[in-house]
């Protein structure tokens, strides 16, 4: 069985902390990717579920087994490099069945598990060929196919794509995904590209520093964002932020003053917030609506089209920070054009600007 739990795992290089007090717990067959900035620890991580590392304490267990002791053989796991790591004077097949070979696997078996793997990956053309004579794409399903043909209970991938070009990667994404719904097994992927994480995973974790910032599905994760680093992390481009207070009305209901007349209704637990409390909005670009009338003043600076999509930059008028707009289709308004926009229902998210915890939302049943 693939399943994984990590209990208060600790590791540290010296007097560097890498992670701190890490508690996970991955189902048999899923596909959970773990996404963070570089230096976050998703690696690190990686290496100690693959035995590649030792843990300074806490407890690591595969398939109900602890495996905090035991080698990298012997915890029926298979690892995908971020270089291929192919042995460049062998064959495509010598490369799928060295490591077999060297189990002491029966040529029978050997050729089975190839011609599986190659059939699985479309690689049956090349497995008579040089690494040197393959694209990158190509070598990156056989380093694929060597992990594939031990059969493993869990399969690791330490940003496999990073290599590719960008048609590439979004190719081989799609059919490292195909595989995983094929094969069922347990694949644990890290990247810090977030289109591969929002697209792939069954389940993101989001590291910071070492420590476990949230954890859910794509969806859950980019609708309710933990905080202000998984909001800002998760979404591209980033989360629009504006500073605010908070105005409650006569009906109990949560508004924010953003400085200008129009308010913007929150769906914030009254008993999270406190008349003329600062806090801090957040408002994704697609999650703006474009208005007649009332609305906050968008000032335009310039924008991206991008042929289905553009993305407009401007600011609010009489402040700084940049705010990112985005409109579906061709979109091309003037420099210097003022434009009114608003969050549309349900979108805006509420931070403290202390804590930098999302507030408590209220309930759909409240709301009505």
């Amino acid at each position: 069985m693939g399943d994984l739990k990590l209990t208060k795992l600790n590791k540290s290089f010296g007097a560097v902390a890498a992670l701190n007090d890490v508690n996970l717990e991955i189902d048999n067959g899923e596909f959970v990717v773990f996404v963070g900035p570089s230096g976050c620890g998703k690696s690190t991580l990686l290496r100690i579920i693959a035995g590649l590392e030792d843990i300074t304490s806490g407890a690591i267990a595969i398939g109900g087994r602890d495996v905090g002791g035991l080698s990298p053989a012997e915890r029926k796991i298979a690892m995908v490099f971020q270089s291929y790591a192919l042995y460049p004077h062998m064959s495509v097949r010598k490369n799928l069945a060295f490591g077999l070979e060297n189990l002491k696997f029966k040529r029978a078996e050997i050729e089975a598990r190839i011609t599986e793997a190659a059939r699985m990956l479309a690689i049956e053309p090349y497995l008579d060929r040089k690494p040197r004579q393959l694209s990158g794409g190509q070598r990156q399903r056989v380093a694929i196919g060597r992990a594939i043909v031990r059969e493993p209970a869990i399969f690791l991938f330490d940003e496999p794509l990073s290599n590719l070009d960008a048609a590439l990667r979004v190719q081989t994404r799609a059919e490292i995904t195909k595989l995983h719904r094929q094969m069922k097994t347990t694949m644990i992927y890290v990247t810090h590209d977030q289109v591969e994480a929002m697209t792939m995973a069954d389940k993101i974790v989001v590291l910071r520093a070492g420590r476990i910032e949230q954890v859910g599905t794509p969806l859950e994760l980019f609708d309710h964002p933990r905080n202000l680093f998984v909001a800002g992390f998760l979404g591209s481009p980033r989360m629009n932020i504006l500073k605010c207070k908070v105005v409650i009305g006569d009906d109990r209901s949560v508004r924010v003053d953003v400085g200008y007349p129009t308010l913007l209704r929150t769906e914030a637990d009254l008993a999270s917030v406190s008349a003329g409390q600062e806090v801090l909005a957040g408002i994704r670009p697609a999650h703006f609506a474009l208005t007649d009338g009332e609305g906050l003043p968008f000032e335009v600076q310039y924008h991206e089209s991008l042929g289905t999509e553009t993305y407009v930059y401007g600011n609010l008028q009489g402040k700084a920070e940049q705010v990112i707009v985005h409109q579906p289709g061709h979109f091309a308004p003037a420099p210097g054009a003022v434009l009114r926009i608003m969050p549309e229902e349900g979108r805006l998210h509420v931070f403290d600007p202390a804590s930098e915890l999302a507030l408590a939302r209220r309930s759909r049943e409240e709301l009505r």
